[in-house]
């Protein structure tokens, strides 16, 4: 067998650009990317594929001290994504050091420093500093993870992309492929709605509007011309619903009509998309709910 085929699990402290990295390694954007920390929720893999390889990348979120049981269950795909990689691809960014004293940074170091398998560091961002603070950078991580490979890297430059993704080729074990080569990711398109709804509610609302946010996509008929799209956006307060929706609606149609485009880039199609908006008070602290919103 000539066939290589394993999981590459992406892992890092929230905003350092893991979703970002894992878009232009696939070169689709299937993980949602913005400014703003902890936007990714849930582990999302996506799947590179050509003759003789198939690369699963996951992307899993941002590495925290969990605040909510929200942030608990976000933690616990860290934990899976840390048991069941063929690579693990730890990301940072450039100024960020591992001898610095944080905590989280410590936690992970010390795991990865016991792993038998490959490991991988990308120092992202390197466009924002100078070379030799890059290279201090570099430096600090080989002596923390001396089993480690280190990468300077800019995933939103495509700097250093195509080389690491070379490494992560040759780094893959025999196998066959774990997934339909046709296969993109292992998500359904309702998933890719509601995470495509809920980068514009990161991109149009601030302070803690984003993260009291979840979406639900109630309705998702496909046709061949266009796909019709019923979502609710939940929030945990009335204020939050007003501020959401907007003066006379605006903001919501703003994001819906943002949101709309996206999808219909993605799909390749129209989108008739309908967004309505609903109070369900603490669902980031109820189990019931996080369950039901896939966490």
């Amino acid at each position: 067998m000539t066939h290589k085929a394993g999981f590459v699990n992406i892992l890092g402290k929230p905003n350092v650009g893991k979703s970002t990295l894992m878009n232009a390694l696939l070169g689709e954007k299937l993980s949602i990317a913005t400014a703003k920390a902890q936007t990714t929720r849930h582990r999302i893999m996506g799947i590179a594929n050509s003759d003789d390889f198939q690369i699963v990348f996951s992307d899993t979120p941002g590495i925290l001290d969990p605040q909510y049981k929200l942030h608990q269950h976000m933690m616990n795909y860290v934990d899976e994504a840390l048991k069941d990689a063929d690579v693990v691809l730890l990301v940072t960014e450039a100024g960020d050091s591992p001898d610095k004293g944080d905590s989280l940074y410590t936690q992970v170091v010390e795991r990865l420093a016991k792993f038998e398998i490959p490991v991988i560091v990308a120092i992202n961002k390197i466009d924002r500093v100078t070379p030799e603070v890059a290279e201090e950078n570099k430096s600090a991580w080989q002596t923390a993870l001396p089993n480690a490979e280190v990468f300077l890297m800019s995933a939103l430059k495509m700097h250093g992309v195509i080389e690491l993704y070379v490494r992560l080729i040759a780094l893959l074990p025999l196998s066959p492929p774990y997934y339909d080569k046709e296969s993109l990711s292992d998500r359904p398109l309702r998933f890719f709605a509601s995470e495509m709804i809920r980068e514009k509610i990161f991109l149009n609302y601030k302070k803690e509007i984003p993260y009291s946010c979840e979406v639900e996509i109630e309705e998702y008929k496909e046709t061949d011309e266009i796909d019709h799209i019923r979502a609710l956006i939940n929030v945990e307060r009335d204020s939050q619903k007003g501020i959401i929706i907007g003066h006379k609606g605006e903001a919501l149609k703003k994001t819906a009509t943002a949101a709309r485009i996206d999808l219909e880039a993605f799909l390749g199609k129209k989108v008739y998309l309908e967004i309505f908006v609903k109070v369900k008070p603490g669902w980031r602290s109820n189990e019931g709910m996080l369950k039901r919103f896939g966490y």
